[in-house]
């Protein structure tokens, strides 16, 4: 399928041509699509989208988006392929169709499940941290063999143990947040 402007281009060297050749050599393409694309032109038919055909696979989806579900989008193409003729219900399909499927589900479910990052803010921490019943202790990590110096524990326990105090505060606090005093 061609793009829109690529259409345009054919159909505008057909009306300035009148010719499905002259047009094609203008344009790069074969007369033949010349032809087609006036044809449809002529009958009111012109798409420039492409049609969905319906596939091999269409009815098997739930099946396959099931078991990518239920394997947390780990299960391979040659097992769903499997299961699917076990399933005897006829599949006729090509393990080509197969992997594409599963590769398409395999997608799906990623865009469902990413995982979420929180952004550490340093000032409200630092309040929390500053303010808190636990505090803000830092303590040194045993030396690794081979290591010049210790390491310290910086930021990431800061954020951890903050995380973990507003988690504590507010199941302490839900009634107040949830309204009932």
């Amino acid at each position: 399928m061609k793009k829109t402007e690529a259409i345009m281009e054919i159909l505008a060297a057909y009306d300035l041509t009148h010719s499905f050749r002259d047009a094609a050599e203008l344009t790069g393409c074969s007369h033949h699509t010349v032809a087609r694309y006036v044809r449809a032109r002529d009958a009111g038919q012109l798409q420039t989208t492409p049609v969905q055909r319906s596939q091999v696979i269409d009815p098997f989806r739930k099946y396959v988006e099931g078991w990518v579900d239920d394997s947390h989008g780990r299960v391979r193409s040659d097992v769903v392929q499997d299961k699917l003729e076990a399933l005897g219900l006829g599949y006729a399909g090509s393990e080509r169709t197969i992997r594409r499927a599963v590769a398409e589900a395999k997608a799906a479910y990623r865009v469902g499940h990413r995982r979420r990052f929180r952004p550490w803010l340093p000032a409200a921490r630092a309040e929390l941290l500053g303010s808190g019943d636990m505090g803000l202790r830092l303590t040194r990590v045993p030396e690794m063999p081979g290591s010049p110096e210790p390491v310290h524990v910086n930021r990431w326990l800061a954020h951890a143990i903050s995380r973990r105090t507003e988690r504590h505060y507010f199941e302490e606090n839900r009634a107040a947040y949830a309204g009932g005093g």
